[in-house]
């Protein structure tokens, strides 16, 4: 329906940093494949007009192409890698960035019985569907607002209300709807998510944490399982070595000091881990990284 006008928006207004004049509205242009590269995902609603990405979390594996969005509802570390890119048909990708008070804000104007039931169970922190043709007409006019300074400051607001009502009353709207509810499980986790991230070099008992988060050490497991893809020492695992490598990258000589400010005691262990995360030592690694310039590997396609 308006996918050529949209590819044609995302195309002149993309920005080597995926910022735009509107705030939390970002978009992609990548015209060159990279391979695989871990970062953070964001909260963010990402969709798709041309060229493809996949996403690893965890034992999962995400991959949506034009037409389709993806949600990630907590800050989660993945692994991403564009498709189908070549350098006349770079991918292309519009992004909206979640904020819990945005939800909750449309969860209370909403009228008794406009908001879908709540599903069973604890929903993943991400998702991928096909966009519906009113969520596309609304991207497109967020984006038309690119073109149009002087009512961007009053209807860009209204747009982003409508984008984001869109997504939490379709398929996925559980996994969105649960960042605006303060009690929701998602939220409980995604607490101990932020807790470990801020403490990542540091030793933790699981059963802390779960108290923390409110939740009983098995209900806490089952549901960080279910909303990241990962036990919670996997997770700080995972983190752990995303700062080593970022940390490698500026200080490459620094093996065996970057891997105790991670949290690693163990200077084989470091090694060990770090080789099955990323493919080669951290030495190695850290030299590749010094001559490569990498294509941001986040959520946006």
């Amino acid at each position: 329906m308006c996918f050529e006008e949209l590819r044609t928006l995302l195309a002149r207004h993309a920005r080597p940093d995926w910022t735009t004049a509107i705030d939390g509205v970002l978009i992609s242009k990548v015209d060159r494949p990279d391979p695989p590269a871990p970062s953070m995902s964001g909260t963010v609603l990402a969709v798709i007009a041309q060229g493809a990405k996949r996403l690893a979390l965890g034992d999962r594996v995400y991959e949506y192409g034009p037409g389709q969005y993806l949600v990630a509802s907590v800050d989660l570390p993945v692994t991403g890698q564009f498709l189908r890119v070549e350098p006349e048909q770079p991918a292309l990708g519009f992004g909206l960035t979640l904020e819990p008070s945005a939800v909750a804000e449309l969860l209370l104007r909403a009228g008794p019985g406009d908001n879908p039931r709540p599903g069973g169970g604890t929903p993943s922190a991400m998702a991928v569907s096909d966009a519906s043709p009113a969520l596309l007409d609304a991207v497109v006019r967020m984006l038309r607002l690119l073109d149009e300074p002087r009512d961007r400051a009053v209807l860009a607001p209204l747009v982003k209300r409508e984008i984001l009502w869109r997504v939490i009353t379709g398929e996925q709207g559980a996994t969105v709807r649960q960042l605006g509810l303060a009690d929701s499980r998602l939220n409980h986790v995604s607490r101990a998510v932020g807790w470990i991230r801020e403490h990542y070099a540091e030793p933790f008992l699981v059963e802390d944490v779960a108290r923390m988060s409110g939740m009983s050490v098995s209900a806490f497991y089952r549901n960080f399982q279910a909303v990241t893809a990962m036990s919670p020492i996997q997770f700080q695992k995972q983190i752990r070595l995303q700062e080593a490598r970022l940390l490698l990258a500026t200080h490459p000589g620094e093996v065996t000091g970057v891997g105790r400010r991670v949290g690693y005691d163990n200077p084989s262990q470091f090694s060990r881990e770090y080789r099955r995360q990323f493919g080669a030592p951290p030495s190695r690694d850290a030299a590749r990284l010094r001559d490569t310039v990498r294509t941001p590997a986040g959520v946006l396609p």
